[in-house]
């Protein structure tokens, strides 16, 4: 049954660290659940105190994740629109040009959604940086969190 338990973990994990990247999957909230399958093995690894501690962690990275993008895009003039492209431009930044689609489209995904709005080049630009550096700062933080339950995950196998 550990053997289950195991490669249901290592799924996770890998679901986990694409929802860095990918807006449609919870990244850090996959990959804290390896842990809790590890958990449910014949020597469970980790304190209470451990996975309550995690638990909050993934709380605050997550709903961090949904004020850092629009913040950024605001502080830099930008709009709703800004936001909408800039995700749109990640899910298309997947399938052109990866992996360097998903650095690059959501600026200009957020580039195209202030042109909509009616923003000059100017303006448009800013807020498509903003739009792009409050993505990259999501995902770093994300990607760190996930990437450090990856290594609890791996060091504690039984």
């Amino acid at each position: 049954m550990d053997t289950l338990w195991i490669v249901l973990g290592i799924i996770f994990i890998v679901a986990g660290i694409a929802g860095c990247f990918l807006p449609i999957l919870p990244g850090p909230p996959l990959a804290y659940g390896s842990l809790l399958f590890l958990q449910l093995t014949k020597t469970p690894p980790f304190t209470t105190k451990f996975l309550v501690i995690w638990a909050f962690v993934i709380l605050f990275v997550t709903v961090f994740d949904y004020v850092i993008p629009p913040y950024a895009t605001k502080k830099f003039g930008g709009s709703r629109h800004g936001v909408i492209g800039s995700s749109i431009g990640i899910v298309a930044g997947l399938f052109i040009f990866p992996p360097w689609g998903i650095i690059i489209f959501p600026f200009i995904g957020a580039l195209i959604g202030e042109f909509y709005k009616g923003k000059d080049q100017k303006d448009a630009f800013r807020a498509a940086f903003g739009a792009f550096i409050g993505f990259v700062t999501g995902v770093l933080m994300k990607l760190t969190v996930s990437i450090i339950i990856t290594w609890y995950f791996f060091t504690n196998l039984v």
